[in-house]
């Protein structure tokens, strides 16, 4: 390998490193913020006084040690590096601080590398990799908080439909009938489930990412989107009910859909021979 071409992918995992460090501010701060908001709303429709609160967003206050709020030191806030160099504690009260971060920085440096050695470097990579990064960002949200935020999915969705508008044209009228039909799909599963059992075995979220993941891939792969993410909530539900602990405890769906779309974009072609292959 070349030095230059050494060095553009080496670019590209720091590239990937840094976004996955800003996935965790998302991850972590996101949830917070529209908690607060719904609070001010409810207050407000309340007609009860709004509560003063400190301002806080993705970018203030800066990162702090959610133990002692101790600042963050900006070499320490180094992707992967940082946690590292620390052993995975804070410099101040040596709490240990989660393996997410790192975990999310590592994640968005792979999935940079895999993107563009999968696509080429250019314009059509960038959209696939932000979508990837995204659905990394809303299996987290979910998994922590079994929230779907529509500030993601719906720029999502509308990012499917531009790529296919920008790259694949022709693909147009099969993602915005991806789009409809993944979300009915799921609104009738839910609907079907709550009127036999007379229980919620899903949310809203979950319609809108899977309309989101139908604008990205189309109308025929919603079928293979919902097996791969069917069979990879199976898995895990398993795995878990092993545990005492965790039986008939919710389990979010979005993260199984994510796993799926992170399939579906990267290696969908092939994906769906195997799946044609095995149906028909």
């Amino acid at each position: 390998m070349s030095p230059l071409l050494l060095s553009v992918w080496l670019f590209v995992l720091l590239l990937g490193l840094c976004l996955g460090s800003f996935l965790n501010v998302v991850i972590t701060r996101l949830p917070v913020m529209l908690m607060r908001e719904w609070r001010t709303e409810a207050r407000t429709a309340l007609e009860l006084p709004v509560e003063s609160q400190s301002r806080f967003n993705l970018a203030v206050p800066q990162s702090l040690c959610p133990v002692c709020e101790a600042p963050i030191r900006w070499h320490d806030n180094i992707p992967l590096i940082g946690w590292l160099k620390r052993r995975g504690r804070c410099a101040d009260c040596h709490t240990r601080i989660s393996v997410q971060y790192p975990l999310i920085e590592l994640a968005g440096g792979i999935l940079s590398i895999t993107v563009f050695a999968l696509f080429g470097l250019g314009w059509e990579s960038g959209f696939i990799l932000a979508a990837c990064l995204m659905l990394l960002a809303l299996a987290v949200i979910d998994f922590r908080t079994q929230l779907l935020p529509d500030i993601i999915t719906l720029p999502l969705l509308w990012a499917g439909l531009l790529y296919q508008l920008l790259f694949q044209p022709l693909m147009l009228p099969s993602a915005v009938i991806g789009a409809m039909a993944g979300y009915l799909v799921l609104w009738g599963f839910y609907w079907l489930f709550k009127l036999i059992t007379g229980k919620e075995g899903m949310g809203y979220g979950d319609f809108k990412l899977l309309a989101a993941l139908g604008a990205w891939l189309g109308w025929s792969f919603l079928p293979l989107m919902l097996v791969l993410s069917a069979g990879f909530g199976a898995m895990v539900g398993l795995a878990l009910q092993a545990n005492p602990a965790r039986r008939g405890m919710p389990m979010p769906f979005g993260p199984f859909l994510a796993m799926a779309g992170w399939a579906a974009l990267l290696v969908g072609d092939e994906l769906m021979a195997a799946y044609l292959a095995l149906v028909i």
